[in-house]
């Protein structure tokens, strides 16, 4: 698992400055760490501490962890529940969705990039090409068509007909932009029926002349009530799920 790990944390990182750093490789290498020898001992070690240091950073950008965080965080907030569920809660099931969802993108990359690079069948720059080919796809199929021309129109990237060949921080940025939209359209329809309940419960507690009662005394265990008995946390799951788009 830490092996695996190492590679995709290195595959990623390098295939965002690939460009510039395959330009002038290097011929000495960093003893016990083949998987780096086109580049200088120098370029390594900043390819290693970038990839431990951009890893958060990287899950966010070429996954829907961050879709499916906004999405919890949002139903937390609908729910009235911040101190209820702690954000250790919601990330950790940000997270178990992102391995299931991203496991068959996993699997694709193992099978055409890291296994065969580990049996010295592909080359580190091959491994490179055949490992962001799945995760390109995957981010395409959910990323929004006008927002990646946009994007591509900001980088000077506009003619290029076929959108598997923009460049890899293009299909990113547009990836991302658009699983921020998926995100807050999918919170939206989440969080109207607990609105709902917060207006009626207001509108009873004011017609009743309770203005001193706070709504979210009442309306708080009538949403938990409900969540409940519509099973809201499976329902809730398997919209998530079924957001992501297959690739």
């Amino acid at each position: 698992m830490k092996r695996l790990a190492f590679y995709l944390l290195t595959l990623i990182a390098t295939a965002l400055v690939s460009p510039y750093a395959f330009a002038n490789p290097g011929p000495a290498t960093i003893p016990g760490l083949p998987l780096l020898d086109d580049f200088s001992p120098k370029t390594q070690i900043f390819l290693i501490m970038t990839a431990l240091s951009l890893l958060p950073a990287l899950i966010m950008v070429v996954t829907s962890f961050a879709r499916f965080l906004i999405i919890l965080s949002l139903l937390r907030q609908a729910l009235g529940l911040q101190q209820g569920l702690p954000n250790r809660v919601i990330t950790g099931v940000a997270l178990l969705l992102t391995l299931l969802v991203m496991r068959p993108v996993g699997i694709d990359m193992w099978k055409s990039s890291i296994e065969p690079f580990d049996q010295g069948r592909l080359t580190f720059k091959e491994a490179i090409v055949e490992a962001e080919k799945p995760l390109s796809r995957f981010m395409l199929a959910q990323t929004n068509k006008a927002t990646l021309a946009m994007i591509a129109k900001q980088v000077g990237e506009h003619n290029i007909s076929n959108p598997i060949e923009y460049s890899f921080t293009v299909k990113m940025a547009a990836f991302m932009l658009s699983e921020l939209k998926t995100a807050f359209q999918i919170g939206c329809v989440l969080f109207i029926p607990f609105l709902v309940i917060d207006l009626v419960v207001a509108s009873v507690l004011m017609s009743m002349g309770m203005m001193m009662l706070s709504p979210l005394v009442i309306s708080l265990p009538v949403k938990l009530l409900l969540f409940v008995l519509i099973d809201g946390w499976t329902l809730t799951i398997k919209t998530l799920a079924t957001s992501i788009q297959a690739y």
